[in-house]
Formats: C-alpha cells, sequence, structure tokens
C-alpha cells in the first residue's frame, strides 16, 4: 500500500526531484506556476493543476548568510524561477558570503553525503560554474 506522501503532490515533486529534474506545477485556470506543490490552485480554488519541468534557471532575489555556532557559515536564498516561481533553497559551490542578489543561478540537486535519493533536496549554483550533471 502506498502512503499518503507518496500519492501526495510532495510525492509527485519527489519522484521528479529523485530524477533530477525541478517540478512545479501550472494552473491553466490562472495562467499562472504555483510552488510549492499543492491540491488546488491558491489563486482559483481549481483543483487542474498541471505538472511542468522548469529549465532550471533562475535569479537570487534575497540572500542571507547564517554563521551557526559550530560549522560553516552557509546561505538560505529566494530564488525567482524563470519559470515565474520563487523557492526557498540556497546557492552552493562559492562561499555563503559571496551570494548576492540579481546572481544567475541553475538548479542542482544535492544528496547529502551517506544519504541516498529519498534525503535529496534542491540547490543552486551559479550558473557561469561547469556543468555537474545535476548533482550538488
Amino acid at each position: 500500500m502506498m502512503s499518503a506522501a507518496a500519492m501526495s503532490p510532495y510525492g509527485t515533486y519527489l519522484d521528479y526531484l529523485k530524477q533530477g529534474k525541478l517540478a512545479y506545477q501550472f494552473s491553466p485556470d490562472a495562467g499562472r506556476p504555483v510552488f510549492f506543490p499543492r491540491v488546488v490552485c491558491p489563486y482559483t480554488g481549481s483543483r487542474r493543476l498541471e505538472w511542468r519541468v522548469s529549465k532550471g534557471l533562475g535569479t537570487v532575489y534575497s540572500a542571507s548568510t547564517v554563521f551557526p555556532r559550530k560549522g560553516e557559515p552557509y546561505n538560505v536564498s529566494l530564488v525567482d524561477c524563470d519559470e515565474g516561481f520563487r523557492l526557498m533553497s540556497r546557492v552552493e559551490g562559492l562561499p555563503a558570503e559571496d551570494v548576492c542578489i540579481g546572481m544567475r543561478v541553475r538548479f542542482a540537486v544535492h544528496v547529502p553525503p551517506g544519504g541516498d535519493d529519498e534525503d535529496c533536496y534542491p540547490v543552486f549554483v551559479p550558473a557561469s560554474s561547469p556543468t555537474d550533471g545535476g548533482r550538488a
């Protein structure tokens, strides 16, 4: 028997993520992208939502650097994807404090050390960095 999470919009989103794809929903009734995954459109209340796959390019809208007591600094960033939706993530591949508003970035999948696809989550890397196969 499938879990409720596996049958949910979030489960579908995770399935795409495990394939190295950043998926989002699109509402034909509203003519707008919808993110985070939902059962109904937040603009119209319609259940008619289509899954689409992002090209993975975006622009940093906001960035904050977190300096934990232990460990390395990291950033928390809001990224505006070119398809018109925004998500909270982080930008990897450079020092946390070097992430700046307006920076062009591209999507990658982060799999924690010792983790597997079940533990993956979306991150971004500078768009000018060499292609790494979509894994960060």
